[in-house]
């Protein structure tokens, strides 16, 4: 009968608590309320870690990233200003800063991970992949935008890795890299068109295999 009155009561306080902003459950967590800091978790912990994910290549470093900003949320919580941005953008400058430290730390590259969003972008700047002769298959066009995203100045990576990756909206990005929408929106554009430079080869090849025929596949 305790047991049914406690249950009762831990659902009724977390029903007070969803209706909470971050920056609220972040007041709490401070003070030491478990459950409004297990909810913060479930808010931020998605984004953080795809992000962390795609920025360092590695499910390994992106937990580490996804913990380290929790530890750090609530070491350092106390220093976070509403009026200066939301809690979710706090949360991602300490994500961003860890991601700096492991990047500094593990020079090789690596791969990015796989996924439908990566395939999209791919398919997006390289217009019809599957034209392309046998020894230029869809995973080789992938790696080419893998190695072209790696290659970007860190602000335009951001974006890419943000709105085309990870599916922020351009608010949701703004919130978490603390600019203006249209600063999103302009350095999105440049990473598109930055990329499509760096992948004109692959678009050159397809014109000359379209203009070719069959018979251009042919040695």
């Amino acid at each position: 009968m305790k047991s049914d009155v406690k249950s009762e009561a831990d659902q009724a306080s977390m029903d007070r608590l969803e209706t909470r902003s971050d920056a609220g459950l972040l007041q709490l967590s401070l003070a030491g309320e478990e459950s409004a800091f297990l909810l913060l978790y479930g808010r931020l912990k998605g984004g953080i870690f795809r992000y962390a994910y795609y920025m360092t290549c590695s499910r390994t470093e992106a937990e580490e990233v996804t913990q380290e900003v929790f530890i750090s949320l609530l070491k350092e919580g106390g220093s976070y200003r509403e009026e200066l941005g939301d809690v979710a953008g706090f949360a991602f400058g300490i994500a961003r800063n860890f991601v700096r430290r492991i990047e500094r730390r593990e020079r090789a590259y690596q791969p990015f991970p796989d996924g439908d969003a990566l395939e999209d972008l791919s398919d997006s700047l390289v217009s019809q992949p599957e034209a392309l002769p046998g020894q230029m298959i869809r995973s080789e066009v992938v790696e080419r935008v893998h190695t072209a995203i790696a290659s970007l100045p860190d602000h335009y990576r951001q974006v890419v890795v943000l709105c085309d990756l990870c599916e922020f909206s351009y608010a949701e990005a703004a919130s978490r890299l603390q600019c203006a929408v249209g600063t999103i929106r302009s350095r999105l554009n440049r990473a598109h068109t930055l990329l499509a430079q760096k992948l004109k080869p692959l678009r050159s090849r397809q014109s000359d295999i379209g203009a070719a025929g069959t018979e251009g596949c042919l040695v």
